[in-house]
């Protein structure tokens, strides 16, 4: 962290100079090559920046060009706030829409999430990941400036019961496919392996055409050579979403990222959040709602009602038994995102029983006057505490 904020101020100071030398009031963003700098001390991230061949180019927005697009972080302009920040929508000088993610300068993650995301999006070349265009760091600013998403996230959609009829059953599917092919994309084709550790429906956003784009790498963790897992004492992520393994023993793998999107896929197709699905006769939790409606042959009874009408029922089953195999509670029984996408686009492959599925960290009762979080960030080895509010 040290030799971060070394390279934070080092920045900094070199687009001050750079400002003063030129004095000019030129409203372009600058180029910063990362190759030129050290970026933390993680040995993932440094593993990372040595395999880098040549140096990178990223888009350095000087702070008055970004407080005229978003109107000073105007409120109307908020997008939404999270654990580390909040996000904002601009407008640029030439009309292009962009979105602007204000680090908070009072979360004690902020540098590190920031020092991931650059690290490692400016890196990352798939059209289901989401597109960074550059940063700001200017006086107390840390900002990181996105391609704008106009549809906003998936939960956005998916929740509401009036907005979600725009997802009908086709675009569905196109989601779940481009989800799966963008974590496909972490875990195997990018140059390293790469856990998300966050993975949600607020985190997928969504372009014009509906095209999904796995957003906010803050969280993620780099496995180099051979390393297919590691533990962590801190343990961070969103509850519903965590892996039983992660959540309680702050043991992580590509298979506790398999975990999440098994989640994700059964709140698609269901139009529920699983953190906040409750039935009265199987208790809290969509997966184990799922798992009993399978056993007792009801599935299709999981399905969103306003997917009645364009819904195929053969399609929404294989979704269905491809979810419950990703939510199983041994890892190693949960396929891998290869065989995740290759089950979504065939209709050939026979696709194994599941098994009883992992209980899901769901959401912990409050203490009255507590307000609810999603986030959960813990310094523990077995249960989950020190909840942060959004």
């Amino acid at each position: 962290m040290v030799l971060f904020s070394s390279f934070v101020w080092s920045m900094r100071r070199r687009h001050n100079k750079r400002d003063q030398e030129e004095k000019t009031n030129s409203q372009e963003p600058r180029l910063l090559r990362l190759g030129e700098h050290k970026i933390g001390d993680d040995s993932s991230y440094n593993i990372l920046l040595e395999k880098q061949t040549e140096s990178q180019d990223l888009s350095m927005f000087p702070l008055s060009l970004v407080l005229k697009a978003t109107r000073n972080f105007f409120d109307e302009n908020k997008l939404g706030e999270g654990g580390f920040g909040s996000v904002y929508k601009g407008i640029l000088v030439n009309g292009k829409e962009i979105a602007v993610k204000r680090l908070s300068k009072t979360s004690g993650q902020g540098l590190q999430e920031f020092k991931n995301e650059v690290t490692l999006i400016v890196k990352l070349q798939h059209k289901n990941l989401v597109r960074l265009l550059g940063c700001c760091l200017e006086g107390n600013e840390s900002l990181l400036i996105y391609e704008f998403m106009p549809n906003k996230s998936l939960d956005f959609l998916l929740f509401d019961t009036t907005r979600s009829v725009q997802l009908d059953w086709k675009t569905r599917i196109s989601i779940i496919n481009g989800i799966a092919r963008g974590l496909l994309y972490l875990h195997e084709d990018s140059r390293l392996r790469i856990i998300h550790r966050d993975l949600k429906a607020s985190n997928v956003l969504l372009d014009h055409d509906m095209n999904p784009k796995i957003s906010d790498f803050g969280m993620v963790r780099i496995f180099g050579g051979n390393q297919s897992e590691a533990n962590t004492n801190r343990v961070v992520g969103t509850y519903g979403y965590m892996a039983p393994e992660y959540a309680m023993e702050g043991l992580f793998s590509i298979k506790s990222d398999v975990f999440s999107f098994g989640v994700l896929l059964l709140e698609i197709l269901s139009g529920k959040k699983n953190g906040r699905f409750y039935h009265s006769e199987y208790g809290l939790g969509l997966v184990n709602y799922t798992w009993n409606q399978w056993c007792e042959g009801e599935a299709l009874e999981l399905m969103d009602p306003v997917l009645v009408q364009s819904c195929v029922p053969d399609e929404l089953m294989k979704c269905i038994h491809i979810g419950l195999l990703c939510v199983q509670e041994n890892p190693t029984n949960r396929p891998t995102m290869s065989s995740v996408v290759a089950m979504l686009v065939s209709d050939s492959i026979k696709l194994a029983q599941p098994t009883q599925p992992a209980f899901s960290v769901g959401r912990l009762t409050e203490k009255s006057g507590q307000s609810p979080s999603d986030k959960v960030y813990s310094n523990n080895e077995v249960t989950l505490s020190n909840v942060t509010p959004r």
